[in-house]
């Protein structure tokens, strides 16, 4: 896609999601408990995306490669042994900043 104000209809009635590694990009998939293949793009300097897809990874989330290697990971891929992504606990996130910033 070139650009959409939202994918969140296409990400609800795919199968698989295949994706650059951006933060959003990848979080949002989880969300929607999606199998995620991340394609990293290793032109990148100090490339964060990669650092994401890998920690993914190694989490059991996702699985990621880069173009070259994308039809053999299609072609390899076990998407039975991803684990699903665990929900968002933003209260925690909430109640940590209220007590950081003493308004708690």
């Amino acid at each position: 896609f070139r650009f959409k104000d939202s994918l969140a209809a296409d990400l609800q009635s795919a199968d698989l999601v295949i994706s650059h590694a951006g933060a959003g990009s990848c979080l949002e998939t989880l969300e929607k408990g999606k199998p995620l293949i991340v394609v990293i793009n290793d032109k990148l300097m100090d490339n964060h995306q990669l650092e994401l897809a890998k920690q993914l990874h190694r989490d059991g989330y996702v699985l990621y490669c880069n173009c070259s290697t994308l039809v053999e990971t299609l072609q390899s891929m076990d998407l039975t042994a991803l684990k699903p992504f665990p929900p968002g606990q933003p209260e925690k996130f909430a109640s940590f900043l209220d007590k950081a910033l003493g308004l708690q």
